[in-house]
């Protein structure tokens, strides 16, 4: 469902994301880990169209965006860790209007939206505003919208960044159900090393740009003698404190200066 080969992002003379490759089969689960500044992100913008590859291939579905990009977007849903949601519609509104955006169908979008939303125990709050909703419900509408076209692969990028556990647990359920019954390919990023563990089939841990390995929970854990995925991805990436912001600074330098040339 997912194929990269050799994937490459400069920006000026920094290097944002080092010859990367792995594939993603249809209703997987897939877990892309990395410490802050990794390339994580930069490769997320690449495979959904918002950053042109400088050297590589990407395949989505067998197509490429690079080429079909309007095409490639139809074929996915995506979540970003920055709320997207219209906070002045309701529930129900802003499902309406993603799946006008989508060319759902009226009645197909109805009935798709009254599922979704029952299926993420948000029907009776369906008339409410979302300004008046709590960050895990908004985080589940998030979602359920992702999931409204009825994607083939859905990008969740830290999705549940800053929910408690309760409603992390809740939100992972759902997710599970509608890969298993939907057989959505599903690629997630994460710092909740526990999260990964628990619902990805296969992970990939990435590193100063590139793929440091690739495998299951229980693989990883046994490449590096871990009892945890957290001590695996420790022990693959390190325990020094990262600069969060130090590749993606550096990154925005070059493009600033890119375009003042």
């Amino acid at each position: 469902m997912i194929r990269v080969q050799n994937l490459v992002k400069t920006f000026g003379d920094f290097t944002a994301v080092k010859d990367i490759s792995f594939e993603v089969s249809q209703g997987e689960i897939f877990a892309f880990l990395g410490p802050n500044g990794a390339g994580k992100t930069t490769t997320i913008k690449m495979l959904t169209t918002l950053l042109h590859p400088t050297s590589g291939t990407i395949e989505l579905d067998g197509l490429d965006p690079t080429v079909k990009a309007k095409e490639a977007r139809q074929r996915f849903g995506i979540v970003f860790q920055d709320p997207s949601l219209d906070q002045e519609q309701t529930a129900w509104e802003n499902m309406e209007l993603h799946g006008v955006l989508y060319h759902v169908p009226r009645k197909v979008r109805a009935e798709r939206t009254e599922h979704l939303l029952k299926l993420f125990e948000l029907w009776d709050r369906r008339d409410s505003y979302v300004k008046t909703f709590s960050g895990g419900m908004r985080r589940r509408l998030e979602i359920a919208r992702g999931f409204l076209h009825t994607p083939k692969i859905l990008f969740l990028d830290e999705p549940t960044l800053g929910l408690d556990p309760q409603s992390r647990n809740q939100l992972w359920t759902h997710v599970k159900r509608l890969n298993e019954t939907e057989k959505t390919t599903v690629f997630l990023t994460t710092h909740y090393m526990d999260e990964a563990d628990r619902v990805a089939h296969r992970i990939a841990i990435m590193d100063h740009g590139k793929i440091v390995a690739q495998g299951t929970s229980a693989g990883l854990k046994e490449q590096t003698k871990s009892e945890s995925l957290e001590g695996a991805f420790l022990a693959l990436t390190g325990e020094t404190l990262r600069d969060e912001s130090a590749d993606s600074k550096q990154a925005m330098r070059q493009v600033v200066q890119m375009w003042r040339r």
